[in-house]
């Protein structure tokens, strides 16, 4: 079963696709206002602007983060 879930701002919509991540802290490191795994949900989305967001994205290395 696959696990998939959207967050949205009203600009950009996360997608995490958590059968895909691998835990690699990336995203935890590069924007912890957002991305909180001890929080649920885990993903604060109006913790960074939207182009912060795109581009801490950009940097998961599995794609288990994406946007659209």
């Amino acid at each position: 079963m696959r696990k998939k879930k959207e967050y949205t701002n009203g600009e950009v919509t996360i997608v995490w696709e958590a059968d895909k991540c691998i835990h690699s802290g990336i995203c935890v490191k590069g924007l912890p206002n957002v991305f909180r795994p001890k929080v649920r949900p885990w993903v604060n989305i109006k913790g960074a602007d939207t182009t912060a967001l795109v581009n801490q994205v950009k940097r998961c290395p599995t794609g288990a983060l994406s946007f659209i």
